[in-house]
């Protein structure tokens, strides 16, 4: 049996245990399934980074199987990929959903807010002090290219500093190129997120963090789950009860590091200590919900800063409401035991 199949396996074995006692953390009584309800879940890079694990530590953990759900994971190329928008727009997955693709007339909505909180660092050579050294530099536009969301906070970081996209070079390549592009000095700036950080300076320590992308653009929200319109209307005890399964996940998370480490590391195939890393810097950073991952502030702001932007017309502005299902959120998080504050997260 090959060693990434036994550490998976291992993980599971050992996390299948805590599931007996998954009622005092979810709210949910396991229960004899007459079918298996199948889904499809997107996570936005191949591999995942950390804060994309929530649906692997779901399914390892059994939260998805209790709730007669056979989850399978699917990877796509960055967020904003146009296969990614496909799947939403078909109804054949819950994948990352942007405010800019319902300005842009998808039939989507966001149903759970997976990370409101944005994890990266934008990272740069040593010799780049502030944003406007950026100036004639190369950027990344890795997952998505132009539109994709390294582009958009390369032009956010270019924007603080008074310079515009055109002042800068992006550069587009495959999501896994960011961090051996930034190494190999074929990059200039690139937004990496907290276990990249860490293997980034471990590899080159003259590299720097410009900017917390989080401090940047506060109110910014980052990562949050989609289905079609017409999904939600045909099947929403199915999208809340997944949703459900993973709000426990991201519970667990926050509240027991060890058990969760070898299965993120199996998901990212990045060491332990870049993945301890990088959980301790989202829980320190409220990165992942505890609840709905919604606030109609954080809604709105990521709206009007797309419109401000141009990436949606001023004439087609989609509502908090066009954007968020607030409410099959709040059905998911009663599944998953109400709302709770776990340290200074709330959201």
């Amino acid at each position: 049996m090959p060693a990434k199949t036994r550490l998976y396996r291992g993980a599971l074995t050992a996390s299948i245990a805590a599931v007996a006692v998954a009622a005092s953390i979810g709210g949910a009584e396991a229960q004899t399934c007459p079918v298996m309800r199948k889904i499809n879940i997107g996570v936005s890079v191949a591999p995942p980074n950390v804060v994309h694990t929530s649906p692997y530590v779901a399914k390892a953990l059994g939260f998805f199987e209790k709730r007669c759900i056979d989850a399978t994971i699917v990877q796509f190329e960055g967020g904003q990929s146009q296969t990614s928008a496909v799947a939403a727009a078909q109804g054949s997955a819950i994948v990352s959903v942007s405010d800019v693709s319902i300005g842009r007339g998808l039939k989507v909505q966001q149903i759970w807010a997976l990370a409101p909180r944005m994890p990266q660092a934008y990272v740069v050579p040593g010799e780049i002090k502030t944003a406007a050294d950026l100036k004639g530099k190369r950027l990344s536009a890795t997952g998505g290219g132009v539109g994709g969301f390294n582009w958009r906070m390369g032009r956010a970081v270019l924007k603080s500093a008074g310079l515009a996209e055109a002042d800068a070079q992006f550069i587009p390549s495959p999501t896994a190129g960011r961090l051996p592009g930034l190494i190999a000095g074929q990059i200039d700036g690139v937004a990496l997120h907290p276990e990249d950080v860490f293997l980034a300076q471990q590899q080159k320590s003259s590299l720097r963090v410009l900017t917390q992308l989080a401090d940047l653009m506060p109110l910014y929200m980052f990562n949050a789950y989609g289905a079609s319109t017409e999904w939600i209307a045909k099947d929403r005890p199915l999208l809340r009860d997944t949703i459900a399964a993973m709000i426990e996940a991201n519970r667990v998370i926050y509240r027991d590091r060890a058990k969760v480490v070898p299965i993120i590391m199996e998901a990212t195939t990045k060491s332990k200590e870049a993945v301890e890393f990088a959980i301790d810097s989202n829980v320190k950073n409220c990165v992942w919900s505890v609840n709905t991952g919604f606030t109609d502030k954080r809604t709105q702001w990521s709206i009007d800063n797309s419109v401000e932007n141009g990436d949606i017309a001023a004439d087609k502005k989609p509502s908090v409401e066009q954007v968020a299902n607030v409410k099959l959120a709040e059905e998911a998080m009663e599944l998953a035991g109400g709302k709770v504050t776990i340290g200074n997260c709330a959201e």
